[in-house]
């Protein structure tokens, strides 16, 4: 991908979904206190599984990523946030919390198959979401994790006004997680420290999926990335400019998975274990790297061509899963 002068970077366009999309597809979803949205059904507590016997673990939420869901709440107080294609080639994010919880987080929505591939770097996480398919479920109850959604901790969630179902549905994280996990829980991989050398200068990055895309532009007076959501920038409920210390675009297999949703679009399968190619962004900088995640249980590393770790800067950190070239 060719760089040039400081300026505008785009990457190549993901094109996992042939058809076209309109915007009925995200408010398409069905509602309702007691059940998933996109046709899913809420899931019950794994019954054995608690949190680490070696520690807190982290909470990890789905968040919905439509346009009538935003602003979100609480995703501004994630350590890492992931951002991947669903369906009908929108966006979806996964919120890890382990240093800090926020009093509410959301709209919460649901689960997909390549999530638990994606959670099994964390020591049986908490995850919160609204449901998943049925034949979703035995999956996630055999997962190493601990399932909370609206049916198994009602007192946990609540729906919000000022916006219709199902982008209304929220989660009190000190119900499920009453002790913040704190950083030993973040077993990501993820390495901290000083810049690597070399770099390009970079205003800013743009991920597009079929019918989403998220843009990043460079702060020098924030000293971060600022957040971009399908060409409106991206808020929290309080107004504030949604905003990264690192970014990772990470080129991934992007395949069909066995489940549809009730519309009949197929659900992407997000391969995150195996190696490829990635973009590093901080300091207002890009570094072309390499990825690497041997077994699902372990985190990702990151390195440069000669091998050398690769250091993110302090703070938030969003990754984009992006379909490779």
């Amino acid at each position: 991908m060719g760089r040039g002068t400081r300026g505008q970077r785009t990457t190549t366009t993901v094109a996992l979904l042939a058809a076209a999309v309109t915007a009925a597809l995200a408010a398409g979803c069905t509602s309702g206190g007691g059940t998933g949205d996109d046709g899913r059904a809420p899931t019950q507590s794994k019954q054995g599984v608690s949190p680490s016997a070696t520690g807190p673990s982290a909470l990890v939420v789905k968040i919905d990523n439509a346009a009538a869901a935003r602003p979100h709440t609480g995703v501004d107080a994630a350590d890492v946030v992931y951002a991947e294609q669903v369906e009908g080639g929108l966006s979806r994010l996964m919120a890890v919390y382990a240093t800090r919880l926020p009093e509410s987080v959301g709209p919460v929505r649901s689960a997909r198959e390549s999530d638990l591939e994606l959670l099994r770097q964390f020591d049986r996480p908490t995850l919160a979401f609204s449901g998943a398919q049925r034949k979703l479920l035995p999956l996630i109850d055999k997962a190493p994790l601990r399932a909370e959604t609206p049916g198994s901790a009602a007192d946990a969630y609540f729906r919000g006004s000022g916006r219709p179902a199902p982008h209304n549905l929220y989660l009190r994280p000190e119900r499920i997680v009453p002790e913040t996990p704190g950083e030993a829980a973040l077993t990501t991989g993820f390495r901290y420290g000083s810049a690597p050398a070399g770099g390009t200068a970079t205003d800013s990055e743009t991920v597009r999926y079929p019918a989403a895309r998220f843009t990043f532009t460079w702060s020098d007076s924030r000293d971060r990335w600022l957040v971009g959501m399908d060409g409106t920038p991206a808020t929290t409920a309080d107004g504030e400019r949604m905003a990264a210390a690192t970014v990772v675009v990470q080129y991934v297999k992007v395949r069909e998975s066995a489940y549809r949703d009730f519309l009949g679009n197929n659900t992407p399968y997000t391969e995150t274990v195996g190696s490829g190619k990635a973009t590093v962004l901080r300091d207002g900088r890009a570094w072309d790297v390499n990825w690497e995640r041997e077994k699902a249980a372990d985190g990702t590393s990151f390195t440069t061509g000669d091998g050398a770790p690769v250091n993110f800067a302090e703070g938030q950190v969003w990754v984009v899963f992006a379909e490779a070239p």
